[in-house]
């Protein structure tokens, strides 16, 4: 153990390791992992994600990079903060709600757990609030089981576990894909065939870490499949969509990578897409003056957790979405492939 480096956040506790040569080429989580004896893998993937892991004092930012003999690694833990997220009096509109379950309209703009850069005013603070005194416990908490994820400025429809059983049930519901659940994603373009699927291989892009890709290595299989809701023109289609896997951004990296950006998307829209010239004033700026990304989980049907009952739930798109589909020309292709 030594003091932080200067390439390093500030943290409680720095740990220093020299790698030998039967450690050459090893991952580097991996490696840290097991010389420091006292953090799990997982954990040390998500500090080097973070940026609190340097070799040779230079920022490591590849969990996954093979460790290099004679290279020194420092790793800073940062402090510890307070576990228990506290209950935040935030409005939620409740769909449904038993002792099991809740289901919700995430509105856009509301992360869904606290993690760093947003310790409050999350969904989990707003679900403490709503139904702390009624939650039975999940892991010896009382906490709300977060079954899947919506990104912050994604909105629609989200189930959340209030038992253990519930939580354990819905999560294999979520992983076997044995559900209904539907999006709506305004896109740039109008993608041809009118419905199709989409499948490529998804995983972290080799350049930014902070963006996900279509990849021919280490990536998760992913499939997409869309048609065609509306279409003005060329310029734009409102896009009903479905996943047969759940990556995170699929729906947003697959429609980019087939050429067709989801409108206001702050990460994988890179340019001013050429499609925004085949629209006229005032709809043009209104798509590309869109703060976040046009996606909306529409439906979500899955059978109760505990009583097996078939629920199906809808919701319209929130008034930001619905007030920019309002401001394109009225005269548009309604979508027919099934």
């Amino acid at each position: 153990m030594s003091a932080p480096t200067d390439h390093l956040p500030s943290a409680a506790e720095t740990f220093t390791v020299t790698a030998g040569p039967d450690s050459a080429g090893t991952r580097a989580d991996r490696f840290l992992a097991e010389a420091i004896g006292s953090l799990s893998r997982s954990r040390v993937k998500a500090l080097i994600i973070a940026g609190a892991v340097t070799r040779d004092g230079q920022p490591l930012r590849d969990a996954s990079e093979g460790v290099r003999a004679g290279s020194t690694y420092a790793l800073a833990v940062p402090a510890a903060v307070e576990a228990a997220p506290l209950p935040q009096d935030i409005p939620l509109t409740i769909l449904f709600e038993d002792r099991d379950l809740i289901v919700l309209d995430k509105p856009a703009g509301l992360v869904v757990h606290p993690a760093p850069g947003n310790q409050d005013g999350t969904l989990v603070n707003a679900l403490l609030a709503h139904a702390g005194d009624d939650l039975p416990g999940i892991g010896g908490e009382k906490r709300p089981g977060i079954v899947h994820r919506l990104d912050k400025d994604t909105s629609g429809v989200m189930v959340v576990a209030k038992t253990e059983r519930a939580l354990r049930t819905l999560s294999e519901t979520f992983a076997n894909r044995d559900l209904d659940r539907e999006y709506l994603a305004l896109v740039w373009g109008v993608p041809q065939p009118p419905a199709d699927e989409i499948e490529g291989d998804i995983g972290r892009h080799p350049m930014d870490r902070k963006r996900m890709a279509v990849v021919t290595r280490n990536g998760k299989h992913a499939l997409t499949r869309y048609r065609t809701e509306r279409a003005w023109g060329a310029a734009c289609a409102l896009l009903r969509c479905r996943l047969a896997t759940g990556r995170t951004h699929q729906i947003r990296v697959h429609l980019a990578e087939r050429g067709h950006p989801l409108v206001g998307d702050p990460v994988y829209l890179r340019r001013t897409p050429a499609a925004a010239k085949l629209l006229a004033e005032p709809a043009r700026s209104a798509l590309l003056a869109f703060p976040r990304q046009a996606l909306h989980a529409a439906s979500l049907g899955f059978r109760h957790p505990v009583t097996g009952e078939a629920l199906q739930f809808s919701v319209p798109p929130p008034p930001d979405l619905a007030g920019l589909l309002e401001q394109l020309p009225a005269s548009s292709t309604a979508g027919n492939a099934r």
